[in-house]
């Protein structure tokens, strides 16, 4: 069970650090036009924007529970 936790730890890790390189070539926010100074995120760059929000707790959920004395 343990083993199973920190695999499942090293998957998610590798997953979010790639959705935030994907994240930052998107090229809606490498615009900087000083003119817009908010940004609604659409299509796809909201898609991994969330789904980078959903892997980032679901790496801390494991974490803590992966760090519970009872393993």
């Amino acid at each position: 069970m343990e083993i199973a936790f920190y695999i499942a730890i090293i998957i998610l890790s590798i997953v979010l650090m790639l959705l935030v390189v994907i994240q930052a070539r998107t090229p809606g926010m490498a615009n900087r036009d000083s003119g817009s100074i908010y940004h609604t995120r659409r299509g796809l760059e909201k898609t991994l924007h969330q789904a980078t929000i959903v892997i980032s707790v679901t790496f801390l959920i494991i974490s803590l529970i992966a760090s519970l004395p009872i393993f």
